[in-house]
């Protein structure tokens, strides 16, 4: 079945950076876009990131331009999220997702101190 694991979440400074990555299985995944969300407490799930099958395509919330960078690795079934300069408001649970198949992880909590 259709399974994405998200890592690399953690306890973080003001400034500093981590790399998420998620890996997947369960179906073809250089056929698919693939996406990273995110949920603030107390808020609602938001966009963060998405990449195209290829690469060739990428968007992010206006929050994280300039700070984060998507990435994949088709050959490793696996898609990047790059965050630097975080800020406390980066702090949330992140979520892999794959729309198309309505798939998700299980998230990754990622907390940024001041």
């Amino acid at each position: 079945q259709v399974q994405l694991v998200e890592t690399g979440g953690g306890l973080v400074q003001a400034g500093d950076s981590l790399r998420l990555s998620c890996a997947a299985s369960g179906f073809v995944f250089r056929d698919y876009d693939m996406g990273w969300h995110r949920q603030a407490p107390g808020k609602e799930r938001e966009f963060v990131a998405s990449i195209s099958w290829n690469a060739g395509n990428t968007r992010y919330a206006d929050p994280v331009k300039g700070r984060f960078i998507i990435s994949r690795d088709n050959a490793k079934n696996t898609v990047y999220l790059q965050m630097n300069s975080l800020k406390p408001d980066d702090t949330a649970v992140y979520y892999c997702a794959t729309r198309a198949l309505n798939a998700w992880g299980q998230g990754t909590l990622v907390t940024v101190s001041s």
